[in-house]
């Protein structure tokens, strides 16, 4: 078990009394940063949706190092199943592979806020209703959470279930943010996290290390800006460049690169240890499959990172918060 940071599945065991394992699904939903024919967004994102891999049964037939596939990068193949069918397949692959019996529900592709009140009850109780959840997840983007869709989300609070917002910001720098396409700045997302906690929700906050122009102030920044707004976990991802995005024709260009699993590992080091030693870490690595991604190439998967990861920090005698500055 890895100490030297706040690990997510030890927090789920002790909230819950076994192992919970998520089941991401799609529930159709679009994003207000993204055009009616599904172009523009962030510069980042190839338009799949980060739909969960065992949910892309056409794209079943590859393997985590498979080449890249241009036509699959560009988002063709999507999953064609009811929500219903997406949580009875995630179920299913989840007992299958790792003998799961409890389950958190994770509204994952797109913008899962991003529809009126009654369109998303509906959506939410459909999904709710299948099994019983031990947590729910809703991944969106801090631009659209009004107060009435965070009332909503509160109200499926229980005492056995918590109710988790996932925003995605990426960086603490508003320079970044604009470099990249958001459409948001970090205002909006300190405003977002303020109001989801007055609600009762647990928030989990996306970031990316190594975007372009990025390095160790700003990773340190980023790590702050999750202190100052009370952020409940955090989902670390490292740049991953897929194909079909504006970051990709940037890349091919030579204009950026993406950093290498050593670069990484000083990067993730160095995040944590200014990031306030209770918040939750739920992910360190992005896991784009290979088939989908121009860069980087050559790098470990999750297991290899974390177990590299801890390596480095017990031989620096580091740990999540050990430069933390409460303020």
């Amino acid at each position: 078990m890895f100490t030297r940071w706040t690990n997510y599945s030890e927090y789920l065991k002790r909230r819950h009394g076994h192992s919970v394992y998520r089941i991401g699904v799609d529930g159709g939903f679009s994003c207000p940063n993204r055009r009616s024919d599904k172009t523009g967004g962030c510069a980042f994102c190839d338009g799949t949706g980060s739909v969960a891999v065992y949910q892309r049964k056409a794209e079943s037939g590859y393997t985590r190092l498979s080449s890249y596939d241009a036509e699959v990068a560009s988002g063709i193949l999507k999953p064609q199943l009811t929500i219903r069918e997406e949580i009875e397949r995630g179920r299913s692959f989840l007992k299958r592979r790792y003998g799961a019996e409890g389950f958190a529900l994770c509204f994952q592709s797109y913008t899962n806020t991003y529809d009126t009140v009654d369109n998303l009850r509906r959506k939410y109780d459909e999904a709710l209703s299948v099994i019983d959840f031990e947590e729910f997840i809703v991944s969106t983007r801090p631009d659209t959470v009004p107060d009435d869709v965070l009332s909503l989300l509160s109200s499926y609070r229980t005492e056995r279930r918590d109710v988790w917002v996932e925003f995605g910001l990426q960086s603490a720098d508003d320079s970044t943010l604009e470099y990249i396409n958001r459409g948001h700045d970090t205002a909006c997302y300190l405003d977002a996290v303020t109001r989801a906690h007055e609600h009762g929700l647990l928030v989990s906050t996306h970031i990316i290390l190594g975007l372009p122009g990025e390095g160790r102030e700003s990773f340190i920044r980023s790590a702050e800006m999750l202190n100052r707004a009370g952020s409940d976990a955090v989902k670390i991802h490292n740049l991953h460049i897929t194909g079909g995005t504006e970051l990709a024709d940037e890349y091919l260009d030579g204009v950026i690169t993406a950093m290498s699993e050593e670069r990484t590992l000083e990067a993730v080091e160095l995040f944590l240890r200014h990031l306030a030693p209770e918040i939750i870490v739920e992910r360190m690595i992005s896991e784009t499959p290979y088939h989908r991604l121009i860069a980087p190439r050559k790098f470990p998967d999750k297991s290899k990172f974390l177990s590299h990861l801890d390596a480095r920090m017990t031989r620096n005698n580091t740990r999540q918060g050990d430069c933390y500055e409460k303020r």
